[in-house]
């Protein structure tokens, strides 16, 4: 599992774009710059949904306030779903960017790989929110539980800051 201190390994996410899906390198994303990144376990799920997304929404501002360059959700939905609940929770509107990792291979590169068969979530991911800079997790919040937000909201990464 990767901690803090380690780089990011290389790994191509995708977004939604102006003519369709587009991939994104997480190297290019995080290079030279400073990123808070979190991931769910899926789009439009309990936690995820109602928790997770609004606590970056409430604080985006003041991470924008700290130099933080951008705040990224990941998740192992596609980038039709993303690009949907982004709409949906106000969180493309706040300026949070929603990346898909359908394959789950960054999930997995990471070692945050969460499988959970008798509620359908296959190739999800763990809970937390890390921050990266210049692709060095320099924070890294987990939680213990999936159904959780405490640690990994946006209030605690912003704390921790």
């Amino acid at each position: 599992m990767i901690s803090v201190g380690d780089k990011l390994p290389a790994a191509t996410l995708t977004r939604m774009g102006e003519t369709g899906p587009e991939a994104v390198e997480i190297a290019d994303l995080t290079k030279g710059r400073k990123v808070a990144i979190f991931a769910v376990p899926g789009a439009f799920t309990p936690t995820c949904h109602s928790a997770h997304v609004p606590s970056f929404i409430r604080t985006k501002d003041q991470f924008d306030a700290k130099g933080v360059d951008e705040i990224v959700c990941i998740a192992g939905n596609d980038p039709f779903v993303m690009a949907a609940w982004g709409e949906a929770t106000g969180a493309t509107a706040a300026g949070i960017s929603m990346l898909a990792d359908a394959e789950c291979s960054f999930t997995d590169a990471i070692g945050m790989r969460f499988d959970a068969p008798p509620a359908g979530l296959i190739g999800r991911s763990k809970r937390y929110a890390m921050l990266v800079e210049d692709g060095e997790v320099k924070i890294l919040h987990l939680e213990e539980s999936p159904g959780t937000c405490e640690v990994s909201g946006g209030e605690a990464l912003l704390d921790a800051l």
